[in-house]
């Protein structure tokens, strides 16, 4: 379960990757993550030297609307943003979130 949860994640952050990559403002909220909890959670999804997730980003985590991510999932638009797919997926278990998305 908590790799779905991670998935969730990863995908929501593709995609506010790819909104920040077109311009829209800084303001946006994308499954009840913004852009700095996006920012905060990138290292810790991207190769090839990830890094243990901040408590920034798993503040944030723990606000998304992990449901919501999970429709991303799948998503071509991840890895296209440098972000594993893999190291999304273990991002609520390194925070130690519980209720993981049913994806």
């Amino acid at each position: 379960m908590s790799g779905n949860k991670v998935g969730v994640v990863l995908m929501g952050m593709l995609v506010l990757e790819l909104v920040e990559f077109t311009a829209v403002s800084s303001g946006l909220s994308f499954c009840n993550m913004n852009d700095d909890g996006i920012t905060a959670c990138k290292p810790s999804v991207t190769q090839p030297n990830p890094v243990e997730p901040s408590t920034s980003c798993c503040e944030a985590l723990s606000g998304a609307d992990l449901q919501c991510l999970c429709s991303y999932r799948n998503s071509f638009l991840l890895p296209s943003l440098g972000i594993d797919p893999a190291l999304a997926l273990a991002l609520p278990t390194k925070c130690n979130l519980t209720s993981p998305p049913n994806c």
